[in-house]
Parts: structure tokens; C-alpha cells; sequence
């Protein structure tokens, strides 16, 4: 996996929610990379914002599921440009999450979630974006029922081996 200082907030999110990170295998020439490891815990709320963001702002729609799933309050701010992606990524987040049971609140940078919140499966819309469909997969794995997800083939732009990788691992 990549290691590169500016695209790795998301392995400090994890450690600060609980979950158990192990890097082996580092490697600092040129692009730093490594073998990463990431063990399943009980997670915890926390909160995202300023220079965190940035590092992890592709990454912010994954980590609202998981505050879904944390104990407690998750609190994300400082993060207006989810806004302007492919879609405004944190209204159709806040949308879905909400449709499917969380409990959160949006505001114009952020949101907040409160947890842990069981999740009810559904018709989801990625609107063409590969990030909602990513992430709407992977809260399909948790949600009771079944997750459809409009325009699913998105994913193509970023992971196109995606749901057979995915697929292949819950095997």
C-alpha cells in the first residue's frame, strides 16, 4: 500500500477509532509503500478535521460508515470540498445514511454521526460516482437486508477489478 504522508489520514482514523494497524515490509525508496494490516475492534467515535482532512478526504465517505458502526458521537468538520467531487458526496452520504438508519447530521462542512447504529439495507444511488459506489458496497456488507446500488459499474474509474476483489475476500 501506499505510504505517502499526504494520503495516509485514513490509517490514523482507524488507530484513533480503535481498530489495530500494523505496517511491515516499509519501503521509503521513491513513493513510500508497505504491507499493511488492519485488525478488527470494537471502534470508537472521534473527531476529523483540519489538517486531517486533506489526508483522507477521498477516503471521508468509508469513515462516515464506520462512525456509523462507533461508539459514541463522530464528529467530521472542515470538510466543505466533499461538496464539489464527482457529486456533492457528503449530502448523498448524509441522504443514504440516513435512509438506512443513522443517525446523523450534516452541516455545510461536515457532519456528525452517532453510534453504534444498525444499518437497514436498500436501493442506493451512487450518482455515477466511483467513491459512493465503493462506499455503498462496503456499508452493504453491514446493512440487515439486501443493497442495491445505481450504477454500480462507476467503480470502473477507480478500482476496476473492485467487486470480484471483494467478492473473492467474503468468500
Amino acid at each position: 500500500m501506499g505510504l505517502n504522508p499526504s494520503r495516509t489520514g485514513l490509517l490514523d482514523v482507524l488507530e484513533a477509532m480503535g481498530a489495530r494497524v500494523r505496517i511491515e515490509n516499509r519501503v521509503d525508496e521513491g513513493e513510500p509503500r508497505g504491507d499493511v494490516t488492519v485488525s478488527a475492534a470494537p471502534l470508537v467515535a472521534t473527531t476529523i478535521a483540519g489538517a486531517l482532512v486533506p489526508r483522507l478526504i477521498d477516503e471521508l465517505p468509508v469513515v462516515m460508515v464506520m462512525a456509523t458502526q462507533a461508539r459514541g458521537r463522530t464528529v467530521i468538520r472542515d470538510a466543505k470540498e466533499l461538496r464539489v467531487k464527482e457529486s456533492d458526496r457528503l449530502a448523498a452520504m448524509g441522504e443514504t445514511l440516513a435512509r438506512a438508519g443513522a443517525k446523523i447530521e450534516l452541516f455545510e462542512d461536515g457532519c456528525a454521526i452517532d453510534g453504534p447504529t444498525p444499518l437497514r439495507g436498500g436501493s442506493v444511488a451512487s450518482l455515477g460516482d466511483h467513491r459512493l459506489a465503493l462506499t455503498f458496497a462496503i456499508a452493504g456488507l453491514i446493512a440487515a437486508g439486501h443493497t442495491t446500488i445505481g450504477r454500480p459499474e462507476s467503480v470502473a474509474v477507480s478500482y476496476p477489478s473492485f467487486f470480484a476483489d471483494l467478492e473473492r475476500i467474503r468468500s
